[in-house]
Formats: structure tokens, C-alpha cells, sequence
């Protein structure tokens, strides 16, 4: 399954993946009077390997073919395109935007929020780094905080031990939830990044550059660590109760913390219950998320949680438990939760 998760994470240097996708009748009942219609998903590019992976199973299960196209421009840049109604779902790596929610409001975009995995979103350096193994919040703060830029230029300056070698930046690009999370939990407010760093919406890229350069540091969603460990070392990270490194078992245990997060779909709720194949495709999702999730390189929920997740979908509860912002340090538990509660 290693090879095939590769092969998922290689297809992100093409822009898009145009797949042909099959309706399946879906035992929520979808309106069969009305007619199937294509599927356009965007979005997060540390979410694309999961329902890009979705996409093509639901393809093999069935027969009668609808177009799905699986995009990635980021969590910020999917959600222009899917709040001005480009897009039908839109793949994000954090919660909706309180500036999100406005333009969705505004052009009468309501949406349905479904968590489908958990990340542990990982600090790589390239593998033949032998002076790094773990990392504090307080020096990834000091090494990305905006007040950084052009002055943290070395290893060095970063921990003394460290050698006097040029310290290489690579991450994620301002469109990427990625970018935003990751700033928010480290430096204390989304956005507030350096930008004398190589960016790139497209994770695969990140990926490439690491392992091409010996002095790089550089961050993505774990997937991208776990099909590429031999060519990259991901740092265990410090937030004050020793460093652990990433893994399911961290993140099931709330040790990882503060980079393990929630990934997530959003659905266009007119657009399901006009579509019936969104109702099969979103069903089909639900049903199959544990093991892709987990073939991936992700963290999957078990699936009864899925199953109590589907049903947000089929009572279409539309918006959102986030208020518009990220909140750190959550658990599965209390992620599965607030969805419970809403």
C-alpha cells in the first residue's frame, strides 16, 4: 500500500486530477429524479491525497461514470473558488475563516463541515542532517517569526551546538492552511510568517527541495514525511513537556502537540441536495475514510465516528463549531465532540 500512497503524493505535480466517477445510490436517499452532475473539489493540498484516493476507489466500485475533478491550491485559495460557488467541495487543512464565512455569505454559499482525519503536522530536514533530532517551539518561533527575516540565516543562531551552516527554508505558500496553522501555533498569529523562505502551494515540491538540500528546514502534513522516509528526518518537537516526534500513536495519545490538527471537508449543501451524486460520493467518503485515511498517512477516526459524522451531512447542519478560527492543542475526542454537539 506504500507504493500506492506514493504514487497519490507524486500526482501533486500535476495541477489537477481529472477522474471519472460512477453515482452510487446512496441508502441516505438521494433525489434520483434529479440528474447526476460532475463534482469539482479544491483546496488543501495536505488533504488532496485523501479524497483524491476516495475519488479513484469510488471510480472502481462502480459503473455508470461522473466527471470529478480533485484540484489543489491551498485551504485559502480553495475557499475563494468554493464561496463565488466554483467548486462543490472544498478540502481544507483548518477551520473556515471568520473572512471566509463572509464571502460565502454573501454569495449564499452554505456549507456543511465534516472532519475527516487527524494530521501531525511534521518539521523535516533532509536526512543527512546529523546534528538536528528535535526541535523547541521557542526555536521555530525564533527561526519563522517575521522578525526573523534576513537575520536567522544559520544553524547556529537557532541553537548554539548547531553548526555554522546556512539554514535553508522551505514551507508552504500564504494560500495553504497549512501556512496559517502552522504560524498561528508557532509564532502566535496566522500569517505572521518571515518570507525570505522557498514557498509552494504544492507539498510535493517542499518535499523535493528538502531532500535535494542538506542545510534545509522545512514543514508539511505527515503524509508526505511517512511516504518519503528515506530521503527526509522529521524533528521531534518541544512545546514544553519534552520532545516527542510524530506519529498516530503521539496524536491518539494528545502528545503531539501543538501541530497535531483536524483536517477537513466542506460541502456545499445546496449543491448536495441538488446533486445526488454528491450525496453517493460524500457517502461513499464516510464509508471508506478509516482505511484510506489511514493508508494515506494520516490518522483516521474509528468508524462509528464516521458514521456520527454522516449524519451532520444528511441532516444538513450547515456552518461551522470553529467561529472562524483555529483552536490548538485539541484531541480527537474533543474534535468528534463539538461536531456531536453542534
Amino acid at each position: 500500500m506504500k507504493s500506492k500512497v506514493k504514487k497519490y503524493l507524486t500526482n501533486l505535480g500535476t495541477i489537477a486530477v481529472t477522474l471519472i466517477v460512477p453515482v452510487w445510490l446512496a441508502a441516505c436517499g438521494s433525489d434520483q429524479s434529479k440528474k447526476p452532475q460532475p463534482i469539482a473539489i479544491d483546496g488543501s493540498s495536505t488533504v488532496y491525497p485523501i479524497t483524491e484516493a476516495v475519488a479513484e476507489q469510488f471510480n472502481s466500485a462502480n459503473q455508470v461514470p461522473i466527471e470529478v475533478t480533485v484540484g489543489f491550491s491551498g485551504t485559502g485559495g480553495g475557499f475563494k473558488k468554493f464561496c463565488a460557488g466554483e467548486t462543490d467541495i472544498n478540502n481544507a487543512s483548518r477551520p473556515i475563516k471568520r473572512e471566509e464565512m463572509a464571502a460565502c455569505k454573501q454569495q449564499q454559499v452554505s456549507y456543511i463541515e465534516l472532519p475527516v482525519g487527524f494530521d501531525a503536522l511534521t518539521v523535516v530536514v533532509n536526512d543527512r542532517n546529523n546534528w538536528a533530532s528535535d526541535i523547541t517551539v521557542a526555536e521555530l518561533k525564533k527561526i519563522w517569526e517575521p522578525g526573523a527575516e534576513k537575520k536567522i540565516t544559520n544553524w547556529n543562531q537557532v541553537r548554539s551546538s548547531w553548526p555554522n551552516k546556512p539554514l535553508n527554508l522551505y514551507g508552504p505558500g500564504k494560500d495553504s492552511g497549512t501556512y496559517d496553522y502552522f504560524t498561528e501555533a508557532i509564532v502566535g498569529k496566522a500569517g505572521a510568517s518571515r518570507t525570505d523562505y522557498f514557498p509552494s502551494e504544492d507539498d510535493e515540491i517542499i518535499r523535493k527541495k528538502i531532500s535535494q538540500d542538506p542545510n534545509a528546514l522545512g514543514y508539511f502534513g505527515y503524509a508526505y514525511y511517512e511516504a518519503h522516509k528515506d530521503e527526509l528526518k522529521a524533528l521531534a518537537i518541544d512545546g514544553g513537556k519534552g520532545a516527542v516526534r510524530p506519529s498516530a500513536k503521539a496524536v491518539e495519545a494528545a502528545q503531539y502537540q501543538p501541530l497535531a490538527r483536524p483536517l477537513f471537508i466542506y460541502v456545499n449543501a445546496e449543491v448536495a441536495q441538488q446533486n445526488p451524486a454528491m450525496v453517493d460520493f460524500v457517502d461513499f467518503y464516510m464509508k471508506n475514510a478509516a482505511r484510506v485515511v489511514n493508508d494515506v498517512g494520516y490518522v483516521p477516526f474509528s468508524q462509528r465516528s464516521y458514521n456520527l459524522l454522516y449524519q451532520n451531512f444528511y441532516q444538513m447542519k450547515v456552518g461551522t463549531v470553529y467561529g472562524g478560527k483555529s483552536e490548538f492543542d485539541l484531541t480527537i475526542e474533543e474534535v468528534l465532540k463539538k461536531q456531536a454537539e453542534f
